[in-house]
């Protein structure tokens, strides 16, 4: 009998129809949290079934039984940070064990993030559609956290962000920048006018590169959909913005011997990634499933060990916090424009958002959730690196 059919049989024969099993009441008390109770972090529960799912899936349970309308939460954001930072997601994966080790034996025996596999998450998450991204996100549609130490809205907080990195690379004109996941083009752009360099972006994505190139226009600046793996050439510096977390374990010094060979022995590579407070096998099953499959968070750990060798750190900027900031303003920009969305997406796609963007804002605001920004370059570099906030 299937795992999750001994659960929901057990359920049944020790807890009948009615109310949620003590064994879920105690794990919510962690957290302070509690089912029907009247703080803007409970949970409301609308259908009982909901404790099954728990009980029967863990965390994706949890999470499909909120897409299907089972339950509802007036501050959704709030209780992420209460069940994180009480760890409650890593208790309730613990008695998954049988689960996690096929996951586990899964990611050990393939490579999820294959130059095969690649282009996947691009097709099932950046490919749904330019409208979605354009309502949701800054009007240079940057898909990554903005720096809102000066900023007092998120337009301002993305163009803060880029700014500091180019500051951080040090670009001068004429030099060669090559970027690794460029998304819409944001980055590109603004580097080619206000930095006068010359930019050659990757992208899995066929949406972004279609809608980079059209941004990116006169510009000298070109789009390329192809993996990082296949990229050859030589470059004065490098820069990758929230692309890392699509790697996996498996290429990481893949990755960073990529980097190596394209980076000029001179240059500067900045790294922009979100990382986990600890070291984690895999994505959280209801993410992995429904927004970012093959996605692997890095822990500080595995960066260092991955790059060792190769580079050398000159810079580690956290602002792990300000990712709480853009995810809240862009779940609003989301919600505003969503009577025009619509018309294309049904009241199931809103909840998943929903429910997407508020568990994220939970992840950073309870501190497993970072921000790193890593400057980086080869033992050649000449001079003393200065970084800048």
């Amino acid at each position: 009998m299937p795992f999750g059919s001994i659960i929901q049989n057990l359920y049944h024969e020790r807890h009948g129809q009615g109310g949620p099993p003590q064994v879920l009441v105690e794990l919510l008390e962690r957290g302070d949290v509690r089912f029907n109770g009247d703080r803007p972090w409970d949970i409301r529960v609308h259908d009982e079934m909901l404790y099954r799912r728990v009980l029967a899936k863990g965390s994706l349970g949890f999470g499909e039984a909120y897409i299907d309308g089972l339950w509802d939460c007036a501050a959704l954001d709030e209780l992420f940070c209460h069940l994180m930072r009480a760890d409650i997601d890593e208790r309730l994966a613990g008695w998954f064990k049988f689960r996690l080790l096929g996951e586990l034996l899964r990611q050990f025996l393939f490579n999820l993030q294959s130059t095969r596999r690649a282009f996947q998450v691009g097709e099932r998450h950046y490919d749904i559609g330019n409208d979605i991204f354009e309502a949701m996100l800054d009007s240079g549609i940057n898909y990554s956290c903005g720096y809102w130490q000066h900023a007092e809205d998120l337009e301002q907080a993305q163009l803060h962000k880029l700014e500091l990195i180019c500051r951080k690379l040090q670009l001068q004109p004429g030099e060669r920048l090559l970027e690794i996941g460029c998304g819409w083009g944001a980055l590109m752009r603004y580097a080619a006018e206000h930095y006068a360099v010359e930019v050659v972006g990757v992208t899995v994505s066929k949406e972004q590169q279609k809608l980079a190139q059209a941004r990116c226009k006169g510009l000298p600046v070109k789009v390329e959909l192809k993996d990082y793996r296949e990229m050859t050439g030589r470059f004065d510096k490098v820069v990758s913005v929230g692309m890392f977390e699509h790697v996996g374990q498996k290429n990481y010094r893949t990755y960073f011997q990529a980097v190596n060979r394209l980076l000029s022995d001179g240059g500067l590579f900045l790294l922009h990634t979100i990382g986990s407070h600890k070291t984690v096998n895999s994505l959280d099953p209801w993410m992995n499933k429904y927004i970012f499959p093959n996605g692997k968070l890095p822990s500080a750990r595995e960066i260092t060990h991955a790059l060792e060798e190769r580079f050398l750190i000159e810079d580690w900027h956290n602002f792990g916090q300000d990712y709480d900031r853009t995810l809240m303003a862009w779940w609003r920009n989301f919600d505003r424009a969503w009577s025009g969305l619509k018309k294309r997406y049904d009241d199931r796609f809103y909840r998943m958002w929903k429910y997407y963007l508020h568990s994220c804002a939970g992840l950073f605001r309870s501190r497993q959730g970072q921000l790193w920004q890593l400057v980086l370059n080869k033992r050649q570099y000449p001079g003393i690196y200065r970084s800048v906030r």
